[in-house]
C-alpha cells in the first residue's frame, strides 16, 4: 500500500485528486492539506510514503522549501511536485529541494498515478520538453540574468535595479545586454513581456 498525503492549496483540486486516488488499489490517503507548513509538522506525526506537494500553498507557504525541509530529514519520502503555474524555474527550483519528480496539474489522473508508480520504484519523472519556454540556442540565462528579467516582469525600472541588486549601473547594462542578446530582442521591454506572456517568468513569485 502507497500511503500519499496530498498538499493542495485549491479545495477543488484537493478534492478531486483525493476522490480519483482513494480508489486505487494499492493508494491510501492519509492526510489532505492546504499548507506545505503544516505538511512539515504532518510527516513528524504519520507514516507517509509519497507527498503530492503543489509549488504555491495557503498562507504563502512555499512548497518548494516544505519539499527541501522533508528530503533533509525524511529522505525516503518520496514527493511529486505539482503546479498549474507555467514558469520553467519551477522544475530547477524542484530539483534543487530534491524533489523526486515534477509535473503539470493539466496532466491526465492516468499520468499521475503512473508517475506515482514510478516515483515509488527510484524512477524520477521530470518533463522533458517543458512547455512555454523561450525557443532559442542560446537561451541559457545565469541566476543573475534571471533575477533581473523578473524584477523588471514584476515593473521595477532598470534606474532602480543597482541599488536593489547591489551592484553598478554597467553591470546591469551588461546582464540586459547578455539578455537580448541571447534571445535577438531588441528591447528589454518586449523580452520582459514575452517572459511573462510565454511563462518563462511568474512575477507574483
Amino acid at each position: 500500500m502507497i500511503r500519499i498525503m496530498i498538499v493542495e492549496d485549491q479545495t477543488v483540486m484537493r478534492d478531486a485528486l483525493k476522490n480519483n486516488l482513494s480508489i486505487v488499489e494499492d493508494f491510501e490517503i492519509v492526510a489532505t492539506l492546504g499548507d506545505s507548513d503544516v505538511a512539515v509538522l504532518f510527516c513528524d506525526k504519520i507514516d507517509v510514503d509519497l507527498i503530492l506537494m503543489d509549488v504555491c500553498t495557503e498562507n504563502d507557504s512555499s512548497g518548494l522549501e516544505a519539499a527541501s525541509v522533508i528530503k533533509k530529514k525524511y529522505p525516503n519520502i518520496k514527493i511529486v511536485m505539482m503546479t498549474g503555474i507555467p514558469e520553467i524555474t519551477f522544475i530547477n527550483k524542484a530539483k534543487e529541494a530534491k524533489a523526486d519528480s515534477f509535473l503539470y496539474k493539466s496532466v491526465k489522473i492516468e499520468e499521475l498515478i503512473r508517475c506515482i508508480r514510478d516515483t515509488m520504484t527510484g524512477i524520477s519523472c521530470y518533463p522533458s520538453n517543458p512547455t512555454r519556454q523561450l525557443v532559442h540556442k542560446n537561451d541559457h540565462f545565469t541566476e543573475r540574468e534571471m533575477e533581473i528579467l523578473r524584477l523588471l516582469c514584476s515593473g521595477m525600472t532598470r534606474s532602480e535595479l543597482p541599488e536593489v541588486l547591489g551592484i553598478s549601473e554597467n553591470s546591469v547594462k551588461t546582464h540586459i545586454s547578455n539578455l537580448l542578446s541571447k534571445t535577438g530582442y531588441t528591447k528589454i521591454s518586449k523580452l520582459a513581456l514575452y517572459a511573462v506572456s510565454s511563462g518563462l517568468i511568474y512575477p507574483k513569485i
